[in-house]
């Protein structure tokens, strides 16, 4: 090289042509090179694979682009020399089909040129499996590609390195379904998460595994669990070679947490953990991890009225609870947390014996009844038949009204089913106990009337006894219609003709009040051979005569 480079002068250097050269310098970004011109050319430092390797008097051959530049230096390339020498034995070099190492030289529409000796082309859709979003990542770096085709008229290469990727995972994937058997633990990386599992790349072909395998406990998603370029050790769970499928299992490679759960959390322990879910009925609490307790909403406290957990919890705290029931075989716990307090309906019967006088504010009404609220979380219950002895009650709203403090007795006590029972009426004495005291028949009396319907009117007297007049003993005169002659409301006088201890109510006729006695002695008289022939009592006092009189009218 050295004779030739003494025979050689500027006169023999021509355009196109390649020439050797020796490295008089080596500089960070280029390379210089005498070639035995009038001056010295320079080589960029990129179109050497590493610089590092150049050495100061070694030999190069370049490629004359221009004898001289504007400021009379010659332009040469080494890059184009090394393709100008390729070109010529790439068929025998690179066939159609052979692998190739080269290096990826720039970024291009459609792809990236590579540089296998020759400058050649790589289509996005040949560098990997899935086309990559950013090609900026693959330049400067050295692969192995496969040559698609050759056109030496064009002087174009196209390869591949995705048909590589694929040969070698099919052979991989054909070893790896040759070797793989359930129960076996492999490593593999986390390729692509889903909503129902996440698909792992086991070096030759990807498994699945589904969310229900991820864990011993709770989750809500897969990337929860697991990050996509994350390496897990996974179970093989099945393995289907005609399909060539694979189905993994993570929380298999871990003992399962209910196994000993009678052991490790035994009824009546007390237990600590983490609210992860909160349903209308309750709430969901880890106390380890792949190991959830329901604490129902009727288990949350001995008072408090919870409508939902949301009320008293949240997720993400952390609390104490008390084992109430385990079902091994279904994987539930049952917790309570008012467990952890005393149970204030055991002090119930002592705090409210029977026959004790309460006070207490209405705190809620039902068709059948009244809630009163004794204190926080303790309520007795009036019945509507225990509000009045003397009115038919029909809605406790026609005595009382939410938020009325109101006294009352204690009737019964059931602390296992929380209820306490009260009565109003029993605060005072039971005015029919002692009837005849209060009114006798015949007697006349005065009252409001306070309710009429189609066949009478009822009437309230002293101490809140009802009366009825009948329809028929309103007026002497034929009554067709009752609203026509009363109204609530209004005052009337009557006379008593009838005493309902059964019903609790006194018969009336308000047209007999002006009776004279003699008036009333020749009614009864008239219906003494009725009354002889009578087998039953039903006719033996004046409101029956009356009513039969009305009849015969």
């Amino acid at each position: 090289m050295q004779e030739l480079l003494a025979q050689s002068s500027f006169d023999k250097l021509k355009q196109g042509t390649i020439v050797a050269g020796q490295i008089t310098e080596i500089r960070q970004n280029e390379v210089v090179v005498d070639i035995g011109g009038k001056a010295e050319a320079v080589v960029p430092a990129n179109e050497f694979m590493d610089v590092g390797e150049l050495q100061i008097g070694q030999q190069i051959e370049v490629l004359i682009e221009k004898l001289e530049d504007k400021n009379g230096n010659p332009v040469v390339s080494f890059d184009k020399a090394e393709q100008k020498k390729n070109w010529d034995n790439i068929l025998t070099k690179f066939p159609e089909g052979s692998i190739a190492t080269g290096r990826v030289k720039a970024k291009v529409k459609g792809g990236l040129i590579v540089n296998i000796g020759v400058d050649s082309f790589l289509p996005a859709s040949h560098i990997d499996v899935q086309p990559p979003k950013n090609l900026d990542q693959y330049v400067g770096q050295t692969y192995d590609f496969k040559v698609l085709k050759i056109n030496l008229d064009r002087q174009n290469v196209v390869l591949s390195r995705r048909e590589l990727i694929e040969e070698q995972r099919a052979n991989k994937r054909r070893a790896l379904l040759d070797s793989i058997q359930p129960g076996q633990v492999r490593k593999g990386v986390v390729k692509n998460i889903t909503d129902f599992g996440a698909f792992i790349d086991l070096d030759g072909m990807d498994g699945l595994l589904h969310i229900t395998d991820m864990s011993w406990g709770r989750i809500t998603h897969p990337s929860e669990m697991l990050k996509q370029g994350e390496e897990v050790n996974v179970m093989i769970i099945e393995v289907n070679r005609e399909k060539e499928r694979v189905s993994l299992g993570l929380k298999q490679t871990t003992k399962n947490p209910w196994d000993e759960i009678d052991r490790k959390f035994p009824v009546g322990a007390k237990v600590h953990g983490k609210v992860v879910n909160l349903v209308p009925y309750g709430a969901f609490v880890e106390i380890e991890p792949g190991v959830e307790g329901l604490v129902h909403i009727t288990e949350m406290s001995w008072t408090k009225r919870i409508t939902k957990p949301g009320e008293l919890l949240k997720v993400g705290q952390e609390l104490d609870a008390v084992v109430l029931g385990i079902q091994k075989e279904e994987q539930k716990i049952s917790l309570g947390l008012r467990q952890l307090e005393p149970n204030p309906w055991d002090m119930v019967r002592h705090n409210y014996p029977i026959g004790a006088r309460v006070r207490g504010k209405v705190r809620n009404m039902t068709t059948y009844g009244a809630f009163i609220e004794l204190e926080e979380g303790i309520d007795g219950m009036v019945h509507v038949s225990d509000m009045s002895w003397t009115r038919k009650v029909n809605h406790p709203s026609e005595v009382l009204k939410k938020g009325d403090e109101v006294d009352a007795i204690v009737l019964d006590v059931d602390p296992s089913q929380q209820r306490i029972s009260l009565g109003m009426k029993q605060l005072a004495t039971d005015p029919w106990s002692d009837i005849d005291a209060h009114f006798r028949i015949g007697d006349v009396v005065t009252g409001t009337v306070t309710k009429i319907t189609s066949f009478g009117a009822f009437v309230e007297l002293k101490d809140g006894i009802d009366g009825l007049v009948h329809i028929s003993q309103i007026s002497e005169e034929r009554v067709e219609k009752i609203k026509d002659v009363l109204k609530a409301g209004q005052q009337v006088t009557a006379r008593v003709v009838k005493i309902d201890r059964e019903e609790r109510r006194l018969g009336l006729s308000i047209k007999a009040a002006n009776y004279s006695s003699e008036q009333i002695a020749a009614e009864t008289a008239a219906y003494e051979m009725l009354n002889r022939q009578s087998t039953g009592n039903d006719m033996m006092n004046l409101g029956d005569i009356l009513d039969e009189a009305s009849k015969k009218e």
